[in-house]
């Protein structure tokens, strides 16, 4: 194969051709871009003035085809970000449906001159009416919450407000027992947790909540191991004269820093029940806990089974 070698002078005017070339394309895109265009979108419905008598229920879908005449630029940078659309249901008070050409002059007030609606496929949007209702249900924290190692939810974790107020259609709020707030994760936790959580947003437009934050307080503490002796409480001895032996267990159980002190035997109640004697055969009792603070973990009892010995 022969090898084709360029003077100076050749490869000067090969760069200038190309660089020419480059240029020229460059700048017969940007006019083209420069241009006005009628181009179609699909942009989201967001709606306002909801009429507050009637409940509704969009039938169709909440993303609509408009068409925009504007330069090539902004074409470009529509198909790049989602858009919104606001719609006016101010006229829902009287009937049931929506013209959106009637609004394309109130939708083109608040855009730029050069980027305007010219029409929104489809023209009318039909709702579904049904009698409206307001509910207090309470809020569900999502919570995925890893600690670090010997530390704890130390008590209740605090949400304020604890209930939130929704209103909608009836037949979809008297499905509504709980609301959820947005997943919160937080990992290998030493300390106390606060802040501002975001509920999760209603997915009709048919459907408010209020408020739309609730406040989040998770209590975190280190924890250690205590020990109490815990009297047994004997239940159904129908005998005047009954003794256990031993007369207290020993407790063993996990309790934070901040509640050492005041965690003490009163707190537990341990019981044994007699008639498992009377009506099974047993010959010792297991030893139950029937009431233990909240956020305690019991590590072990001893024993786990008590002597007992009935006079009559």
């Amino acid at each position: 194969m022969a090898i084709i070698k360029l003077s100076a002078i050749e490869r000067r005017r090969l760069s200038v051709f190309i660089t020419c070339l480059v240029l020229a394309a460059v700048a017969w895109v940007f006019v083209a871009l420069s241009e006005d265009h009628e181009y179609v979108v699909k942009q989201v419905l967001t709606f306002k003035n909801s009429p507050q008598k009637r409940a509704f229920h969009s039938l169709q879908s909440d993303t609509v085809d408009v068409t925009i005449h504007g330069n090539g630029w902004q074409m470009l940078f529509s198909k790049l970000q989602a858009g919104k659309i606001s719609i006016d249901l101010h006229t829902l008070e009287q009937r049931n449906y929506v013209v959106l050409g009637t609004q394309i002059g109130q939708i083109n007030a608040g855009r730029d001159s050069s980027n305007m609606v010219i029409a929104i496929s489809p023209d009318t949007l039909y709702f579904d009416f049904t009698n409206r209702m307001m509910k207090r249900v309470p809020v569900k924290l999502m919570l995925a919450i890893n600690y670090q190692r010997q530390f704890g939810l130390s008590d209740d974790i605090g949400i304020k407000p604890a209930y939130v107020t929704i209103s909608g259609p009836a037949n979809r709020i008297n499905n509504i027992s709980q609301w959820p707030t947005d997943s919160l994760k937080l990992r290998n936790i030493n300390e106390a947790y606060s802040n501002r959580l975001t509920l999760r947003p209603v997915n009709d437009g048919s459907m408010t909540i209020v408020p739309k934050t609730v406040e989040v307080n998770i209590p975190v503490d280190e924890f250690t191991e205590k020990t109490l002796y815990v009297p047994v409480k004997l239940l159904n001895p129908d005998y005047d004269n009954v003794k256990i032996f031993p007369q207290k267990v020993k407790l063993t159980f996990t309790v934070s820093l901040g509640k050492y002190a005041e965690t003490d035997e009163g707190l537990f109640e341990a019981t044994a029940n007699l008639d498992l004697w009377r009506k099974k055969g047993y010959t010792t009792l297991p030893v139950n806990l029937t009431q233990v603070p909240p956020h305690c973990k019991i590590v072990s009892i001893e024993p786990r089974n008590i002597d007992f010995i009935v006079k009559k």
